[in-house]
């Protein structure tokens, strides 16, 4: 079953998002584009007005200066008109860069620019009468129907305004002289373009938040499609647990490989069992090589049992290795003289079995030596 717009309560992600802009979906504001086209153009002709008037007043004097022979002469037409169509065009060049710079950068203004080939792709669901009814009569449609109509009123006001307070000046464009009346004719429609850019201006300043509103509605999620999203970006929480527990059984089979190469492993007895191994050529510090709690820590004294490692009972200093040292680190300084005693003990024990002398007395480990700090 569909879900409702209700169900939708959650903001758009940002992977969303992106892909609704690959899609074409962004938001757009007509009313702003066409704000900066006529604002462009309006100033464009106000501030060029001089200019033009004076090109375009030559040209048309020297359209209309021919002598007798050249007024009859019809090859010269087509020449003619093709030289002083290219001269009408560079003439108006300015305002044409300007309305075309404007149309391409106005764009950017709300959404940027963007290429989507998905948007080119056709839509047969377009061709719904259903749906197209749907859109005909949804919010949308009367909120797009009333701003047409309020800027139709608007612009009317103003248009009107604008030809009751130029009358007079447009009336007396024909008393002007003609490179006069041409400049301050187009004088006259840049400004009355920049009027009306102010007025879709006021109507652009109430279509960009809607236009914004309406599209993060449209993309809005159900909670469901937030999870859903999580899971396929981050990966289902039970395939990930199942990689963690991998990883940790991997990681403890390493572990296990290197408890035969240890010198000594120290236990609790029962609870916390700390392998170290010790190279004064190659090692600043004796090194945990693998560490363990309850049954990891049975398996680590199952394993240096059967590969003949000694196992020496120190319950404070197994406590504290477990506590302070990961594994592959060199113990802390503040051990140094624990670890020392047990590894000379070691090497006493070693030389006494080897030589057939008396078994040494193990050494007396500090008791609180587990609550020294690394």
């Amino acid at each position: 079953m569909a879900e409702n717009q209700e169900d939708r309560t959650e903001q758009p992600t940002p992977k969303r998002l992106e892909e609704a802009r690959k899609k074409g979906q962004i938001p757009r504001s007509t009313e702003l584009s066409a704000a900066a086209v006529i604002l462009t153009v309006g100033a464009g002709l106000h501030f060029l007005g001089g200019y033009m008037g004076t090109r375009l007043n030559g040209l048309m004097s020297a359209s209309l200066s021919l002598t007798r022979e050249q007024s009859v002469d019809e090859s010269l037409m087509f020449g003619t008109m093709t030289t002083e169509a290219a001269h009408a065009l560079i003439a108006c060049a300015p305002i044409l860069g300007l309305t075309l710079l404007a149309a391409l950068v106005a764009p950017m203004l709300l959404g940027g620019w963007n290429l989507s080939f998905d948007a080119l792709a056709p839509d047969f669901t377009r061709l719904n009468p259903a749906s197209g009814l749907g859109r005909m009569f949804s919010v949308r449609s009367g909120v797009d129907l009333a701003k047409a109509f309020a800027k139709f009123i608007l612009l009317a006001l103003v248009a009107v305004l604008l030809l009751r307070q130029k009358t007079g000046e447009l009336m007396g464009l024909g008393l002007e002289p003609t490179r006069v009346a041409i400049a301050h004719a187009i004088s006259l429609t840049g400004y009355s373009f920049l009027m009306l850019a102010g007025t879709l201006g006021l109507i652009a300043a109430v279509d960009v938040p809607w236009q914004l509103f309406q599209h993060h509605k449209q993309l809005r999620m159900t909670k469901q499609e937030v999870r859903d999203e999580m899971k396929e970006s981050e990966g289902s929480p039970e395939i990930k647990g199942r990689i963690r527990m991998m990883q940790r059984e991997i990681s403890r089979r390493r572990m296990m490989q290197e408890v035969p190469k240890a010198d000594v492993v120290i236990v609790n007895p029962t609870h916390f069992a700390v392998a170290l191994k010790y190279d004064e050529k190659r090692m600043r510090a004796p090194v945990v090589v693998a560490k363990g709690a309850d049954v990891i820590a049975a398996r680590i004294r199952e394993v240096a049992t059967e590969s003949l490692v000694p196992i020496f009972e120190a319950p404070p200093l197994a406590r504290a290795l477990f506590k302070s040292v990961e594994i592959g680190g060199e113990i802390p300084a503040t051990l140094y003289v624990a670890v020392a005693q047990v590894l000379t003990y070691i090497y006493q024990l070693k030389t006494a079995r080897r030589d057939g002398l008396n078994t040494p007395a193990p050494p007396d480990i500090d008791p609180a030596i587990d609550q020294a700090k690394h």
